[in-house]
């Protein structure tokens, strides 16, 4: 079955109570080390973002078919693949960040998460909290459906749109 390439949904955007971009959001941060004993994904959605503060009620908030927003170097740090699970539990679609930490973006592509780097986060006047956007995995044009504008951005690898399309890299592995 193949996956969808583009992508729509709401849009949920990192900021602090300032209105201004978190940048350097850690894999801590995301998933606290305090809650590494948990193994099973579907428990770990709970958690996400409760050691951000701020953020703290994200998995109250989140819901099925969200695209988180957020700013540059997102999952800095530790290598902590719950990170990156934690928003497939929660349903979460998708991740567009301004950058992200390299064993982050690695981690991320190997579950099969799409994420694309744009720099949109800081922004509010192209995307809130709220607004229904529109990605477009393979060309990486996204688009505000809610305020009608759009920005281009570098679209997904080969390699990874063929894992994303396999589910994970040990499913696109098997399938070689």
């Amino acid at each position: 079955m193949t996956k969808p390439t583009v992508l729509k949904g709401r849009a949920i955007v990192l900021r602090n109570k300032d209105g201004q971009t978190i940048d350097d959001i850690d894999t801590d941060m995301i998933f606290h080390n305090k809650y590494l004993h948990i193994t099973d994904i579907n428990e770990m959605g709970q958690y996400t973002l409760d050691n951000l503060e701020g953020w703290k009620d994200f998995a109250k908030k989140a819901q099925k078919g969200d695209i988180l927003v957020v700013g540059a170097n997102f999952g800095a740090g530790s290598s902590r693949q719950q990170a990156v699970d934690c928003f497939s539990a929660l349903g979460v679609q998708a991740i567009v960040a301004e950058s992200f930490g390299a064993i982050y973006k690695r981690n991320a592509i190997n579950a099969g998460m799409p994420i694309l780097s744009a720099a949109i986060a800081s922004d509010s006047s192209f995307v809130e909290t709220g607004d229904i956007i529109e990605i477009n995995l393979e060309t990486g044009l996204i688009i505000n459906k809610t305020k009608n504008i759009e920005r281009k951005t570098k679209g997904m690898s080969q390699v990874q749109m063929d894992i994303y399309q396999a589910g994970n890299l040990f499913a696109y592995g098997k399938s070689l």
